[in-house]
């Protein structure tokens, strides 16, 4: 890289090193971060071992520690918002590119955009005062009615539960599925739609043959970020979740993720108790990491056949 560098202008090679060494420091930040959390948790991991990861037991009163619980529950209520906000947010996406007038495209995109200014521990206060209350009123006693023969179902209902804080994280990552969805959308040329039309197709036939197939990997690309942002989200599922260190059976359980586990105790935690959530911290760091990695392995699978065009 150097040596290109050097047949270069003055300019050029400046700008060109600063960049690269902005990019260096995004690496050198990363290996930071996973270091300091290797170095402190290694009384943790002295102390329990690889048994810590499937420990499902957590109890700081008497010395027993396990990260099962946390995993857990953040593995399911990540899974369960991006399957809700999945389907919404990709049809948000598709209403403002593809339907609504150029007003309405204006006035619902921002409205979307805006929901990711709003703070974490609002949308918390929210999900426990405003959210939680209408879901056992209106919605729990008819899914119950239906689907209460389902164990995810089943038990009574309060406030702080894992289907609360699903419905909140689903919420919170919206805008992240729904924005980059529709940016990929868009971006999808003219020329695949207009030839779809020429060909004598119906809006969703043009869609779903000609736009979907060509921003597939784009909306892929959003789900996984949105994913990524459940899995880490803290404030918020620690208001409503109930920070309950067990491995949950229904949604209308309380449960515990490893972000709200570190947040309710990391202030008054010290000695082994601090390394135990150094490490879990460590363990969502590893999870984030693999989620990021499985989805690019994933778009470069896709990204193996055809590009655009239409599908027969």
């Amino acid at each position: 890289m150097f040596k290109k560098l050097r047949r270069g202008n003055l300019g050029d090679s400046i700008f060109a090193v600063i960049v690269f060494l902005f990019g260096v420091s995004m690496l050198a930040l990363i290996m930071g971060v996973i270091f300091q959390l290797w170095i402190q948790s290694g009384d943790s991991r002295e102390e329990f071992g690889l048994s810590f990861l499937w420990g499902r037991e957590y109890n700081p009163s008497t010395g027993i520690y396990g990260a099962l619980p946390f995993i857990y529950g953040t593995l399911v209520t990540a899974f369960n918002a991006i399957v809700i906000a999945g389907p919404i947010g990709l049809g948000i996406a598709v209403f403002l590119v593809e339907v609504a007038p150029e007003r309405i495209n204006r006035i619902v995109g921002f409205l979307v955009e805006m929901l990711a200014a709003i703070p974490s521990i609002v949308y918390g206060l929210w999900g426990f005062f405003v959210l939680a209350p209408f879901l056992g009123d209106y919605v729990v006693p008819p899914l119950q009615g239906v689907f209460g023969w389902i164990p995810i179902f089943q038990g009574t209902f309060v406030p702080a539960t894992v289907f609360t804080a699903s419905i909140v994280l689903a919420v919170m990552i919206l805008p992240t599925v729904a924005a980059i969805s529709r940016d990929v959308i868009r971006a999808v040329p003219d020329a695949q739609r207009e030839a779809m039309y020429a060909l004598g197709a119906t809006r969703w036939e043009m869609f779903s043959r000609a736009v979907l197939p060509y921003a597939r990997n784009g909306v892929l690309g959003a789900l996984i970020l949105g994913l990524g942002r459940a899995a880490g989200e803290t404030m918020a599922v620690t208001f409503i979740i109930g920070n309950r260190p067990e491995i949950f059976s229904s949604f209308f359980g309380q449960g515990a993720t490893i972000a709200s586990q570190i947040a309710a105790q990391f202030p008054e935690a010290g000695g082994l108790t601090l390394s135990v959530l150094m490490q879990l911290g460590l363990i969502l760091f590893i999870i984030t990491i693999t989620i990021n990695v499985g989805a690019r392995l994933l778009v470069s699978l896709l990204s193996r056949g055809p590009e655009g065009g239409m599908r027969t």
